[in-house]
């Protein structure tokens, strides 16, 4: 990842209601979530939720889908993925377990040692 787009991502995430829009994105999954669910869940009127939505879409960090009459949301992985490693790259003089994310370590079954 580039810098310009790091600090792009960096951005987008760094307001309070569009990073909690994002989470909700990554916890749904591929299969994403419609505006009107993303909205209910956390309370945003669609205004509000279209300017988060549009500024997450600019950063690559979500897309979006037309299904029947609903617009469907979901997180891009990939941007995510490149955002930590891009972050991480240089971490801890290169120890992968010091840096990774605490999630691959549960997933993989391993304890996470902390110093």
């Amino acid at each position: 990842m580039e810098l310009k787009s790091a600090l792009r991502a960096l951005e987008a995430l760094s307001q309070e209601s569009r990073l909690a829009v994002f989470k909700s994105l990554v916890e749904a999954g591929p299969n994403g979530l419609s505006a009107g669910q993303i909205a209910a869940h956390l309370r945003l009127p669609a205004p509000t939720l279209s300017f988060h939505l549009s500024q997450l879409k600019h950063a690559q960090l979500a897309s979006c889908q037309r299904a029947s009459r609903s617009l469907i949301y979901s997180a891009n992985f990939g941007t995510m993925n490149e955002l930590v490693t891009f972050l991480t790259e240089n971490c801890c003089g290169g120890d992968p377990e010091l840096c990774a994310p605490a999630g691959v370590f549960l997933r993989a079954g391993k304890r996470r040692k902390r110093k």
